[in-house]
């Protein structure tokens, strides 16, 4: 009997491991298993709203599994360290000889996984690992030196010519196995999360399933790639894929976001379309992770950067920001809509991100931890990225240190401030421009800026060319 092991891939579809041990069976019986580890979830600070859509996506793919023949079982753990022997012990009460899985690539799960193998092997059973949530395997991309890239342009343009030459194409659905006399497990229902920050997950917004991801995928591709590039940063028009969510459980894969995307625009040029971008861009902080683990540790990158600035740690400056009242409105708003619905137009998050760390001088590890707590589509390897580029200390080429404007990113992206009117409804009695006055905005209860826009650009400045 096979074991096939779920993580953050609850797909049928394009999935490495399922597909290789069906392959494999060879007319014995197939078994997919996924734990359960809240006491991990919570010390990874995984957001509530992230975990019941999770639950809600392994619940689709059991359907999905049941119509392969292919039962899941449902395993606890109380963290990533009881996970090898439950799944030891389950192979052994299934008569298992093999275990697949997709790699994951932070530190934890590379850990436990490293942990899985070798517990498997001192009991002679075969361990079989894909690399499955990239489609360039990470710490294999390398310059014309044989170093890794440390800035992304050089790594898209490294990562396409590959792409072009080996062309992975995306793996179909496994036939049905042969029946299997094990029962699958039910899925819990509303597990009880203990987790400090009860978001919730709204299914309306993100209905759980590979099919909604697809349909997703096929209507993004069709009416909103050509024109991506202009528009992907307008926080107030519906531009984006929305895939993120789906991606981050791996409900589908970005092989297949490719594929779609490269089939439904009718675009000879889809693979340097911006949006392809962004999916190397989600790839490279994955490599970024393998080729220098010490970013795991939440260390800088550019570790010489952090060592020039100066965090403050004024707690009320912070939690203001955490409730979107920092005065700065479309700061805000970007703050609110993840309060509300667990995700943050990307725009948003670099000007709320440069907010924190430029202006209030907060640590950056603190407002990546908050969007982690919070994110339905927290991704620990972009959002520390993200993070880490925001504050300048990342991998990033610029060579000067990059302060957001919120006025003028305001001015830029919502000029009528139809966004922010949206998350803050006060505001919307108001017209334009003064939208995102702060005088206008007390007269309607709005706070008053908290910090000294000009100054506080001022001191950051100063702090980080002093110290040059």
């Amino acid at each position: 009997m096979k074991l096939v092991w779920f993580r953050n891939d609850l797909r049928v579809r394009d999935n490495q491991a399922l597909y290789s041990a069906c392959l494999a069976s060879d007319g014995t019986p197939v078994v997919a298993v996924a734990v359960l580890s809240p006491a991990q979830w919570l010390m990874q600070d995984e957001a509530n709203c992230r975990v019941q859509f999770w639950l809600a996506n392994l619940c689709e793919l059991s359907k999905d599994l049941a119509a392969l023949n292919i039962p899941l079982k449902i395993l606890r753990a109380g963290s990533n360290n009881e996970v090898p022997d439950q799944l030891l012990a389950l192979s052994t009460r299934l008569n298992v000889d093999s275990i697949y899985f997709n790699h994951e690539y932070a530190e934890y799960e590379q850990r436990r996984d490293d942990a899985v193998y070798m517990l498997f092997q001192a009991h002679q059973l075969r361990v079989e690992s894909f690399h499955a949530d990239t489609i360039i395997k990470p710490g294999t991309l390398r310059n014309k030196q044989g170093q890794p890239f440390k800035v992304f342009t050089p790594f898209s343009k490294a990562w396409r010519v590959r792409f072009t030459d080996e062309w992975p194409e995306t793996l179909p659905m496994p036939a049905p196995q042969p029946l299997c006399t094990v029962q699958a497990d039910p899925i819990p229902d509303g597990l009880v999360y203990d987790a400090p920050v009860q978001s919730i997950w709204h299914d309306h917004l993100w209905p759980a399933g590979s099919e909604e991801a697809h349909q997703r995928l096929a209507r993004f591709a069709e009416s909103k790639a050509a024109e991506y590039k202009s528009h992907r940063d307008f926080p107030a028009m519906d531009a984006t894929s929305a895939l993120s969510p789906y991606l981050t459980v791996g409900a589908i894969s970005s092989r297949q976001c490719l594929a779609g995307l490269r089939a439904y625009s009718g675009d000879p040029e889809w693979l340097d379309n911006q949006w392809t971008s962004e999916l190397i861009w989600r790839e490279f902080y994955r490599h970024l992770l393998v080729d220098f683990p010490e970013m795991n540790q939440l260390l800088p990158f550019k570790p010489d950067v952090e060592s020039r600035l100066t965090w403050s740690s004024d707690d009320q400056l912070f939690e203001a920001w955490c409730r979107g009242e920092t005065g700065f409105a479309l700061v805000d708003a970007g703050m609110k809509q993840l309060l509300a619905t667990g995700w943050m137009h990307n725009r948003l998050r670099m000007v709320t991100a440069s907010f924190l760390t430029k202006l209030l001088r907060q640590d950056w590890r603190k407002g990546a931890r908050f969007f982690m707590q919070h994110l339905i589509d927290g991704d620990f390897a972009s959002n520390l990225g993200g993070w880490q580029w925001s504050a300048s200390v990342g991998a990033d080429a610029a060579p000067y240190f990059r302060i957001f404007s919120p006025m003028r990113q305001a001015d830029r992206f919502d000029a009528h401030g139809e966004y922010v009117a949206r998350w803050i409804p006060e505001l919307a009695s108001l017209k334009g421009v003064q939208r995102f006055d702060p005088m206008f905005g007390a007269d309607v209860g709005r706070p008053l800026p908290i910090i000294d826009y000009a100054h506080a650009r001022s001191q950051s400045l100063d702090d980080y060319n002093l110290a040059s």
